[in-house]
């Protein structure tokens, strides 16, 4: 189907039309539009004052101009200290990495393994809950490094925020008490390790770079941990011996020995109060 042509003709000179007007309004738009200044009032003719060229006043500032929106991120007035923009990305790629450094720089790593093996150990492996233990492990991380986040805060944090020192200087002196409080849970043997891997020289204890006392330090928690758990599996190990060496003279072969071994072990770790026991071995395994 074809279109007439008075009909494209029409459109045609419709288009025309409109872009002349819109050439003719930018036009006038740019234009400079003339000042008319008053004629200077009539004076007599002793007090004529010395006659100057009239001119057009200056438009305002600013006046004609179009709004603009600047936005920007710009640098703190402290001397030395580093931008706004690099500060922002430091605390987003902490907050990312939170959960990473509460598991593997404070005492949780130790905590949450030794809960987990009080639970298989008896023979439930969902009572208490992974919420349970996680949340229980966390509040004794909580407790067990309160004087360590307190020093942190104390020596790095306030001075920070009061201005005293830059965000550089900050970090120094908050890996200070933490580093303190891994060195002393860090075997030896684990630190002269990772210095032989990293092919360091003979380091003094306090300039120790905080790549070898981590690594050090995640690895003598999960040796300690192992520990501790096999020390928990022992009594209940006996209780598995004794039920099934009972069930075999009795012959009952064909009942199995967790189903009765269960309410004895659950009856043993009521009579010693054991989760008592437990959470006093770990957080007295910290003061020592």
């Amino acid at each position: 189907m074809s279109v007439p042509t008075t009909n494209l003709r029409a459109v045609r000179i419709f288009f025309f039309v409109f872009i002349g007007i819109f050439l003719s309004c930018a036009a006038s738009a740019q234009a400079p539009v003339p000042v008319v200044t008053p004629p200077p009032a009539a004076t007599a003719p002793a007090a004529a004052a010395p006659t100057t060229p009239t001119t057009a006043a200056a438009p305002a500032a600013g006046a004609n101009e179009p709004f603009r929106l600047n936005i920007g991120l710009e640098g703190t007035n402290r001397p030395g200290d580093v931008s706004v923009a690099i500060q922002i990305v430091i605390v987003m790629t902490l907050l990312t990495l939170a959960p990473s450094i509460v598991m593997l720089m404070t005492s949780f790593t130790r905590i949450v393994i030794v809960l987990g093996f009080v639970r298989t150990a008896i023979g439930v492996p969902m009572a208490p809950s992974n919420q349970i233990i996680i949340g229980l492990s966390l509040f004794l991380t909580f407790f067990l490094m309160g004087p360590t986040f307190d020093r942190v805060n104390n020596e790095a944090l306030q001075p920070y925020l009061a201005g005293q020192m830059t965000s550089a200087q900050a970090f120094d002196k908050a890996s200070v008490p933490m580093k303190d409080f891994m060195l002393k849970q860090t075997r030896t043997r684990d630190l002269e390790f990772f210095l032989e891997m990293g092919r360091f020289g003979p380091t003094p204890v306090n300039q120790l770079p905080m790549r070898v006392v981590i690594p050090a330090f995640v690895i003598s928690e999960l040796q300690t941990a192992f520990q501790m758990g096999f020390l928990l599996f022992l009594p209940f190990l006996v209780i598995d011996f004794l039920v099934s060496s009972v069930l075999m003279a009795m012959g009952m072969m064909m009942m199995p020995p967790t189903v009765v071994a269960l309410p004895f072990k659950l009856l043993l770790f009521v009579l010693v109060d054991g989760w008592h026991l437990v959470v006093k071995s770990l957080v007295e395994s910290f003061r020592a």
